[in-house]
């Protein structure tokens, strides 16, 4: 019996934005991270991509925002789809490899993840990890929150940058999306 959730009933979303926006945060990162003290690299990295965010966002609309949160899910599914594949290569469970220390990094980081977010943050990755649809899954409990908008927006960020880490190249994730964006 197929689930309600099922990745096929989904929408995908305006991926496009959702790939702008996660690769323009990973690209400001490295570029501080490399030239700046860790804190004060977060700091003004925070405030400018708040207001950057905040600005984009605005320009979006109702419809634009509910296009960008499916399309941040549907980054999030295909980075598990990835990091399964990868997984699978060296006989571990992704579960097991990938949310134990995306929670830690999630409660590493009090002003974006808020408490009460790291689960729903985690359940959905676990989601995309058994071949779910995040956003799916997501809608069973309502609207989403204010709180977990930036979380979303973060824990996309997380995974490229997770499996940035793992290939050793700061652009993959960016470039595996557009391939299979330019695939389809």
């Amino acid at each position: 019996m197929p689930s309600p959730c099922d990745p096929k009933y989904a929408p995908v979303g305006d991926v496009s934005a959702a790939l702008l926006m996660m690769d323009s945060q990973l690209k400001a990162i490295y570029d501080e991270s490399e030239t700046e003290s860790e804190a004060a690299s977060e700091a003004r990295t925070d405030a400018e991509q708040r207001r950057l965010t905040k600005q984009f966002a605005a320009s979006l609309g109702p419809e634009g925002i509910d296009a960008l949160l499916d399309g941040a899910c549907t980054l999030i599914y295909m980075f598990m789809q990835w990091l399964r594949a990868a997984c699978e290569d060296h006989d571990e469970d992704i579960v097991e490899y990938v949310v134990p220390t995306l929670v830690s990094s999630m409660r590493m980081m009090p002003k974006t993840f808020r408490p009460e977010v790291i689960p729903t943050m985690a359940g959905l990755v676990i989601a995309a990890a058994t071949g779910l649809s995040p956003n799916l899954w997501r809608s069973q409990y309502g609207r989403w929150t204010d709180a977990e908008l930036n979380a979303l927006e973060a824990t996309t960020i997380l995974l490229a940058e997770r499996i940035n880490r793992i290939t050793d190249d700061h652009d993959f994730a960016t470039r595996l999306i557009t391939q299979a964006l330019s695939d389809h």
